[in-house]
């Protein structure tokens, strides 16, 4: 491998605020001007917040949200009449 070519990697924390996860891995992200949190070990290392992680994603949690879909089906439908129903008028 060449030297000087490839990013620097450090140890970071990423923090999912959903649910109050954090773990701990290397990451190339720019680090500088973050802010730290403690880790188990005792150290600091700098965060990175994240909104969805595998602690609170639906499809790892098993708890599905269940969509109305039949009103957004009729809402749908109600605004393509509209815009149809417009369009054979002016015919």
């Amino acid at each position: 491998m060449k030297a000087k070519i490839h990013p620097e990697l450090h140890d970071v924390l990423f923090f999912d605020s959903s649910c109050d996860f954090k773990f701990l891995t290397r990451s190339t992200v720019d680090v500088k001007g973050r802010e730290k949190m403690k880790w188990t070990d005792g150290k600091e290392y700098p965060v990175i917040r994240i909104e969805v992680s595998s602690e609170s994603h639906p499809f790892y949690t098993g708890k599905h949200k269940i969509m109305d879909t039949a009103g957004r089906v009729e809402k749908f439908r109600q605004r393509h009449a509209r815009t149809t129903g417009a369009k054979v008028a002016a015919k």
